[in-house]
């Protein structure tokens, strides 16, 4: 099931109980087991800097707003009609990254694309998980996701474009924005598993606190890469007969932009975040977070694709994508650890 906090069933024809309390989306298994539960929300954060560094973590800045495409029926494209879900708004060149949380550390299997790529392996989406290479995250071990998986504790930033402007991932592989947004499909751990697993000692995941900022985007937006992350894809540190194959649910997450998201919700969407340089002006913090966990191999079909700002380098002055793309003066770091209560925050 997926709640807005969003459910579709985990059985194979997705349906929409409930509304969206606290901007989650809420995948659950109850049929599988009763704890078999974990929320997702996409943060707002700063867009750092395209300029050769690698960066630490940016700080989380609020959830952005959820709503179910199926209340809009009216007033969406016919392809959200079609794959339903939900939508989210963000501004042209905005930033996001993901973040998971399993209230008692149920585990699961999580596929994240976009458009239909998939952001750590870089190949054409397929529901069914594959372990080599391994083109999954596996939470709570992954406690976010921030980008693309480009090179072994490397991802580039995830970063909104429109479709058709040749920036976005999928058209820059398969050569056309075909789906935009992004989807996301989930597979918990088989009950019998769990049992055998539930009182060894387990990662705490990182909780956010309510929104701090608020967001923007278009309709049929995509994804670009952004600066270059710190950050590892966790190898699966569990054999793969442990994943329950036989019980799925998936989600369709499409991305508006500021005046779309009024035209279509009524609503006004939420201011642009701070600069990273303006940010780091304030001496606030960015993050650094450790982990011995194993890292996958980054993906050569990823790191092949140009970011924003090489593409911007090609177009006439003044016509690119970024408006700021400016490498802030001084960077202060948090150093997060597997500590309880630890908050990835602003």
């Amino acid at each position: 099931m997926i709640e807005l906090n969003t459910e579709y069933s985990s059985s194979r024809k997705p349906h929409k109980p409930g509304s969206l309390p606290r901007n989650r989306l809420r995948f659950s298994f109850p049929e599988v087991h009763p704890q078999a539960r974990f929320d997702l929300e996409f943060q707002r954060t700063l867009r750092i800097p395209d300029d050769g560094n690698d960066y630490p973590l940016p700080p989380g800045l609020g959830r952005f707003p959820l709503r179910h495409v199926d209340d809009f029926a009216d007033r969406i494209p016919a392809p959200w009609r079609e794959h339903g879900g939900v939508m989210l708004p963000m501004f042209q060149s905005e930033a996001m990254w993901i973040n998971f949380d399993s209230p008692v550390g149920y585990p699961f299997l999580v596929k994240i694309a976009a458009g239909k790529i998939n952001a750590v392996t870089g190949e054409s989406w397929e529901d069914v998980p594959h372990q080599d290479p391994q083109d999954y995250l596996v939470i709570p071990d992954q406690p976010w996701l921030d980008g693309f998986c480009v090179e072994k504790g490397l991802i580039r930033q995830f970063v909104a474009a429109p479709l058709g402007s040749g920036y976005t991932v999928e058209e820059q592989i398969t050569g056309e924005g075909a789906f935009g947004g992004l989807q996301i499909i989930a597979f918990p751990m088989k009950a019998e598993e769990w049992e055998k697993h539930r009182h060894r000692p387990r990662k705490r995941m990182m909780e956010i606190p309510p929104d701090a900022l608020k967001c923007m985007a278009s309709p049929d937006m995509g994804l670009a890469m952004g600066g270059r992350m710190e950050q590892k894809i966790d190898r699966d540190p569990y054999d793969f007969s442990v994943w329950d194959l036989e019980h799925r649910s998936r989600c369709y997450v499409h991305l508006a932009n500021s005046i779309s998201w009024r035209a279509i919700t009524g609503e006004a969407p939420p201011t642009m975040p701070p600069t990273a340089e303006h940010y780091s002006e304030h001496g606030l913090p960015w993050f650094e977070y450790y982990s011995e966990a194993q890292a996958v191999e980054g993906s050569k079909i990823l790191e092949g694709v140009r970011s924003v700002a090489e593409m911007d380098v090609e177009k006439p002055r003044g016509t690119g994508l970024l408006p700021e793309n400016r490498t802030p003066d001084k960077v202060t770091i948090v150093r997060l650890g597997n500590k309880p209560g630890v908050v990835r925050e602003f």
